[in-house]
């Protein structure tokens, strides 16, 4: 049995342990699969209805294993119509779950640059000055412009804002007081275990182990967990999902090309603060014309607030919390959030590609659900619902195959989970979507134009796709016009000689105002690392960030990992190879998708490997 993985040099013996289903990383596409499993595993008269294959006579024995230490750490705020939710829930209250209210109020608002910093093209600094002009005509105010409708693909009217972390805790608690199913988390796994082209399981993560992977005392190598079917519901970054993609490939035509990284503020409003629960602000065109921004109003003045910084974004120093701040300090919003407090932070990858980055969904012992299977909706900005309604696809198919006692096969699973899955209207809105995105790299009007093209007509007319996608911009490139040679490498000069990030230095270059901080709400990304985020790293394991070459990483300038680093838990070492800070990571994933060495036609150079910790805030 062969893990696709990392592994020690020396044999190591493993504990093994025998399950029925081992699952992978919990969230709304797991829990959307083990709630709905839940619900067959035993009959009327409580003996079991689903038999354990391993414990004859006991019900299924299945087990969720999560790398973060808590079921709601690490996630996020989101608005969903919740379809598929409400499915699984008949009657939802929405009270019962902490943070969630249904939509009331929905916007589309063009953010103009209020600083004169942000980098506009032409025709959008002639459409800015045209909005100034006639503004009175429009609902202009405060630099920004509400747009009069809203596309009827992005709209959530009929749905609810709530905390990703908050409604995860809420599922846990449902599924682990049945006794029925076990999750485990702060148990990272490493690696799928494969065996003559078939998934047998997987493979937990070393502990006791030195920063290098070396064992020290305590070493406890990772159990082996054999299983008859691996559901992978480990996010677009996780070691499993990877794993598997790295050892079977992707469908032809598929390629992850398109991400973002999404960062955000928990912020309790004052209590004047104009914005009413239930509020939904969708925005675009500020700081910088390729960033998408959002707002959702919870229960009890709360709102979740952030930005999305596309991979088509084409600046080398694209930081995304400075972006944040100065997204929070425009007038629009910084009318109703002035005064409030950070109650909490945090970043993530998303893996925008969508239905064109969707993988073999099932092989021989294993199947993909949740966002690293595709599911995500790149035209609506949506994905919670679309995940969770995966995963209830696949516990129906778990449960025919089960009752028909026919074996997780590639087959067997394509006829039942697969089947299932293009029936839905999550793969009918995919297809919609796939193309939708297309124009971005060429500009935010082209961007627009063409997701309104793919959003009205059902996505049969797209704008094609670039030629190249994703390739960074050089620092000439995106600044030359902006900033004189001589001082641009000056700047990187210093930069180098302290060991610290470009983007302040280039972003106070280029007139973006300094931070007013308050100690409240505008703190520095430190303190929102540390008070916002909770961020702890336990003892015990190898780092799960590692740098593969360092010849590739001393030759490589701007370097993105550092800039693009949630946590700042990347920065310049020594001889210009990066050093990776454990303490500081939130698991983010934006190094391993900001690694310049493909650009080149090198492999990545960076690798991400199984891990606990991270942030340990619930209100996300």
């Amino acid at each position: 049995m062969t893990p696709v993985g990392p592994e020690p040099a020396a044999t190591i013996d493993r504990q093994q342990m025998e399950i029925d289903i081992a699952c992978v990383g919990f969230g709304p596409a797991m829990g959307g699969f083990l709630t709905t499993l839940s619900r067959s595993l035993l009959s009327p008269d409580g003996s079991p209805k689903l038999e354990s294959g391993c414990l004859p006579g006991s019900p299924l024995l299945v087990i969720c294993y999560e790398r973060a230490d808590g079921l709601g750490f690490g996630v996020s705020g989101a608005v969903t119509r919740g379809r598929g939710i409400r499915a699984s829930f008949p009657g939802l209250d929405l009270a019962q779950i902490p943070m969630a209210a249904p939509v009331k109020q929905e916007k589309l608002v063009y953010l103009l640059d209020p600083t004169g910093a942000s980098n506009r093209s032409f025709a959008l600094r002639s459409a800015d000055k045209l909005i100034r002009t006639f503004g009175s005509l429009f609902r202009f105010r405060e630099d920004a412009l509400e747009l009069p409708l809203i596309p009827s693909f992005l709209q959530k009217h009929d749905g609810f804002v709530m905390s990703l972390g908050q409604f995860n805790q809420w599922v846990a608690e449902q599924l682990t007081s049945s006794g029925l199913l076990q999750i485990w988390p702060g148990t990272p796994v490493s690696a799928p275990l494969i065996e003559d082209q078939a998934v047998k399981g997987i493979r937990l993560a070393d502990q006791g182990a030195a920063q290098d992977g070396t064992p020290q005392d305590g070493f406890l190598p990772g159990m082996d967990i054999r299983a008859a079917l691996t559901v992978v519901g480990d996010g677009p970054v996780g070691a499993v999902g990877r794993g598997i993609d790295a050892h079977f490939g992707l469908p032809a035509g598929h390629e992850h090309s398109e991400w973002a990284l999404g960062m955000k503020m928990v912020i309790e409003l004052r209590e004047d603060s104009g914005l009413e629960t239930g509020t939904v602000l969708h925005t675009f065109g500020f700081p910088e014309p390729e960033v998408f921004g959002f707002l959702y109003v919870h229960p009890d003045r709360l709102a979740s607030v952030g930005i999305f910084i596309p991979s088509w974004f084409r600046s080398p120093v694209r930081t995304a919390y400075r972006y944040l701040q100065h997204f929070v300090l425009h007038p629009y919003l910084w009318r109703h959030l002035q005064g409030g407090t950070l109650k909490s932070w945090a970043a993530k990858s998303l893996q925008e590609s969508g239905r064109r980055g969707e993988p073999f969904l099932v092989g021989d012992g294993y199947a993909r659900i949740g966002e690293g299977s595709g599911s995500t909706n790149v035209l609506s900005g949506s994905g919670v619902d679309e995940a969770w309604t995966t995963g209830t696809q696949l516990a129906e198919a778990v449960v025919e195959l089960l009752e028909k006692k026919l074996p997780f096969t590639q087959q067997n699973l394509e006829e039942t989970y697969v089947r299932r899955r293009r029936a839905s209207w999550v793969d009918s809105e995919s297809r919609v979507a796939a193309d939708s995105r297309n124009g971005f790299p060429h500009g935010l009007l082209n961007g627009l134009f063409g997701m309104a093209l793919a959003g009205f007509t059902g996505g049969r007319v797209v704008i094609p796709p670039p030629s190249s996608r994703n390739k960074g911009a050089s620092l000439e490139e995106r600044f030359g016009a902006r900033i004189p040679p001589g001082e641009l490498q000056k700047l990187k000069d210093e930069a180098a000689e302290h060991s610290l990030p470009l983007h302040d230095q280039i972003m106070n270059r280029c007139g973006w105002p300094e931070i007013p901080y308050d100690g409240k709400l505008l703190v520095s990304q430190q303190d929102a690392l540390l008070t916002g985020g909770s961020v702890q790293a336990p003892a015990g394991y190898a780092n799960h960030v590692v740098f593969l070459r360092p010849d590739v990483c001393r030759n490589c300038e701007p370097k993105l990992c550092v800039e693009m680093c949630s946590g700042q838990a990347i920065s310049r070492g020594e001889s210009g190879v990066p050093q990776f800070d454990r303490e500081k990571c939130i698991f983010c994933g934006a190094c391993l998708w900001n690694c310049r060495a493909e650009e080149t036609g090198e492999p990545a150079n960076i690798e991400l490997r199984a891990g606990a910790g991270g942030l340990h805030s619930a209100l996300n």
